[in-house]
């Protein structure tokens, strides 16, 4: 079957078709996704729930103009799968998938929230840092070459060969906020500092150490976009969702990315930063401390005394210099965050320059800071 956009009427008949809804029984299908790159279906018959995730062969915020590979979908299926066998917990079940169609059908989380939803209106996840610092502490060690091996992972990564999506990100966070490129969102108010920015020779130097990491490191898989609207959550459950962007690259960037997106959540409501901030310790000491546990089953000769010691050292670093890159990508990027576009007009602009002036600080400053708790304290530093 030749590619095609599911509509509501033909998603619903494609699934009955597979078995996943009953013959003869009424479905509700409703399209729920709001993203820039997918179509997303809820279907309900009965006691049966799932949803349809299909790739679009282009961006929708940009259009048709912007073209995508339906790959991605394929990748993003094997991603959910290979976290499953890891960490069965924080991921939604895979009910099905199509690598023509470009479709995955998963179990429905309509029992969660978004979390950055959930953020805006004041809420509060109380397992939400500690569950992903576990995700992270255990994906990432087990797609490494620690637990696998570097053969075995040599042969796994070919599978997340991902050129299309890692160029976007590359061209998203490392290259286009660092000059006037035309997928920037910059508000007039906002130009002089960002020329600032773009004069800063010194931290564009960093911010190209920080791309060729990303281009080059090939750690482990990454899911690629982690940040508060990829993750579902409830009181006591986490889900981790949409690794259309995973890649094998370097450790520490998902964990950065987490880390900014739970510092801009401070920037929309200042009286829950130390809520925020202490999130931002928890997903960091369980990441180490999970990481450091499986660590003791590394294969050889990766099991040397000493060695995870260094190694974290250097995720550290690397973390601190992706958290400021997202922070100053989401700031006057393309696809920017709720966090800051939903201020008003003169603390969004304050809130962005502290994006800007914070991100600029991680950054540059990332092998100086030596620990988490002076990460916290060069966070929370910012002005609200």
């Amino acid at each position: 079957m030749a590619y095609q956009p599911f509509t509501e009427q033909t998603v619903v008949d494609h699934v009955r078709a597979l078995g996943l809804i009953e013959e003869g029984g009424i479905a509700q299908c409703e399209e729920i996704g709001d993203g820039n790159l997918n179509l997303v279906f809820r279907i309900r018959q009965g006691e049966q729930r799932l949803i349809v995730k299909q790739a679009l062969p282009y961006a929708k915020v940009v259009g048709e103009s912007w073209p995508l590979t339906l790959e991605r979908a394929w990748i993003e299926q094997l991603a959910l799968r290979q976290f499953a066998e890891v960490v069965p917990r924080f991921v939604p079940n895979v009910l099905g998938s199509d690598r023509t169609l470009a479709y995955t059908i998963l179990e429905d989380l309509s029992d969660y929230e978004i979390v950055r939803t959930g953020y805006l209106e004041g809420k509060t996840y109380p397992e939400l840092a500690r569950h992903v610092g576990e995700f992270l502490g255990e994906t990432l060690f087990a797609t490494s070459d620690y637990a696998a091996g570097p053969i075995e992972k040599k042969r796994k990564e070919r599978e997340y060969y991902n050129p299309e999506l890692c160029d976007i990100t590359e061209k998203l966070i490392f290259t286009d906020p660092y000059k006037d490129a035309e997928s920037n969102n910059i508000e007039a108010a906002l130009r002089p500092d960002v020329e600032r920015l773009w004069h800063d020779k010194a931290l564009k130097v960093e911010v190209a150490k920080l791309k060729v990491g990303f281009v080059t490191k090939h750690d482990a898989l990454l899911h690629g976009d982690l940040h508060t609207g990829s993750i579902f959550a409830t009181t006591q459950e986490t889900k981790i969702i949409d690794p259309e962007f995973a890649f094998y690259g370097p450790f520490g960037f998902d964990v950065g990315q987490i880390i900014a997106h739970l510092t801009l959540s401070t920037f929309h409501d200042p009286l829950k930063r130390f809520e925020r901030f202490t999130d931002v310790l928890t997903v960091w000491e369980t990441f180490e401390k999970t990481f450091r546990h499986n660590f003791t089953n590394a294969v050889e000769p990766f099991d040397t005394e000493g060695y995870v010691d260094d190694l974290l050292q250097t995720i550290f670093a690397d973390t601190v210099g992706y958290a400021g890159c997202e922070l100053i990508r989401r700031a006057i990027g393309l696809a920017g965050v709720a966090d800051l576009e939903t201020l008003p007009e003169t603390t969004r602009l304050e809130r962005k320059r502290d994006a800007l002036a914070l991100g600029t600080a991680l950054i540059k400053e990332r092998h100086e800071v030596d620990s988490i708790d002076g990460l916290v304290t060069l966070l929370s530093g910012v002005r609200v």
